[in-house]
């Protein structure tokens, strides 16, 4: 349901010198929304806010890059580049761009930005242009990455094209302060890995990868599962999730819902060029995969990536953008039923003016339950003397009263 959503926000932005390690500010627009849900009707307190703005630039994407939590301690990654007017949808300088990360101690109140360069991470990659004096060419991995279930890895995926890679990665024994690689990830017999990053924990040396791939006209693409169960020296395709579409089914969200159960949701574009989101179950730990009903049927201009989340109370959370030239909006619905089923649309943000080029959300839960959703936002068509790009966020309560 579009209930609309009325707030203001303060975009009075501290300085920033390019380089530096700097706190960026939370600046928070709270608001009050009755919003009805499957004959629910909750109060919802929904706080946006600013991970990174700085006038001149653009920032970007943060479902390419990743997002982790440990408690209120949160990491998510990005792209900045100067801003650059262009007859694309994209205004910024791809041949400027480069991978950035924001990591807040306090549950998004905050954030500080770690410029990845600095801590390892000096592989060539799509959105990432080094110079050839600076870069480090990746290598195979020789030895089994560390324990997967510590708490503390996390592993990020970076494609060098959007159809058939390939693709590199790194991994981080401490919370991505510092980052190992890069390495060579295998094309698994496909026709090319270009992937974003979407994985999932099953052991100490056993990790499932949700990978997109190149169809069979090299183009992007469709998603496939792979797996290591030796610390990442070998990896094997254990399934493709669907047929192949005729125009792209891309950069998937996974959870485990049992110890047989995983359920992903996935960009789709049919030959129309119509988005929407699709979503598959599987019952037997990623062999085959059921197609479910789509849990949203329009993404809009473009569409873009869903953010999926298990909640500590075992319903799902999916978080989406709907992109319009005209206004686009952030939206969330929820399942009860493993995914089989979803809660109308509820409506996040809208209305303060912001064109196609957002979204690409991540989602995290806090330990108090509340849903921190990043994605990248602008106000282009309120003010069109601020056309710059940033990283926002929502947070908002996914309780729901009777």
């Amino acid at each position: 349901m579009n209930n609309p959503i009325k707030y203001s926000m303060d975009l009075k932005l501290i300085n920033i010198k390019r380089g530096a390690s700097i706190i960026f500010l939370l600046v928070f627009a709270s608001c009050s929304a009755r919003l009805k849900d499957d004959n629910k009707i909750a109060e919802r307190k929904i706080e946006h806010g600013i991970v990174y703005y700085e006038e001149g630039r653009f920032a970007g994407w943060p479902a390419n890059n990743g997002m982790w939590n440990w408690g209120n301690e949160i990491l998510v990654g990005f792209v900045v580049s100067n801003h650059k007017e262009t007859d694309k949808t994209h205004t910024y300088d791809n041949k400027a761009a480069r991978n950035m990360y924001a990591r807040s101690k306090d549950g998004g109140n905050s954030w500080t930005l770690e410029n990845p360069f600095e801590n390892g991470q000096k592989g060539i990659a799509y959105d990432n242009f080094l110079s050839k004096e600076e870069a480090v060419d990746p290598t195979i991995l020789s030895s089994n990455m560390p324990d997967f279930t510590d708490p503390n890895f996390i592993i990020t995926f970076y494609r060098h094209n959007n159809s058939d890679g390939p693709t590199q990665f790194y991994f981080s024994k401490n919370k991505g302060k510092w980052w190992n690689g890069p390495y060579w990830f295998p094309n698994l017999g496909t026709n090319g890995v270009a992937s974003r990053t979407d994985y999932i924990v099953n052991g100490e040396n056993d990790l499932f990868a949700f990978l997109t791939v190149a169809k069979s006209n090299n183009r992007e693409g469709r998603v496939v599962l792979s797996q290591t169960k030796d610390g990442g020296l070998n990896w094997d395709l254990v399934s493709w999730i669907g047929s192949e579409p005729d125009k792209f089914e891309i950069m998937s969200s996974s959870v485990r819902l049992s110890a047989k159960e995983l359920l992903t949701v996935i960009r789709k574009r049919n030959i129309n060029n119509k988005s929407c989101l699709s979503s598959y179950l599987s019952k037997d730990n990623g062999q085959t995969w059921e197609k479910l009903k789509n849990p949203v049927e329009d993404t809009g201009n473009g569409g873009s990536p869903p953010a999926l989340v298990k909640m500590k109370d075992g319903r799902l959370a999916l978080a989406y953008i709907y992109r319009s030239n005209e206004g686009s909006r952030v939206n969330v619905k929820f399942s009860g039923d493993n995914g089989r089923s979803w809660s109308k649309e509820i409506v996040l943000r809208q209305g303060d003016g912001a064109t196609r080029d957002v979204g690409y959300p991540r989602m995290i839960q806090r330990p108090d339950g509340k849903l921190l959703l990043t994605y990248y936002w602008n106000n282009a068509l309120k003010k069109p003397d601020a056309p710059y790009r940033y990283i926002a966020s929502t947070l908002f309560d996914p309780m729901i009263e009777d």
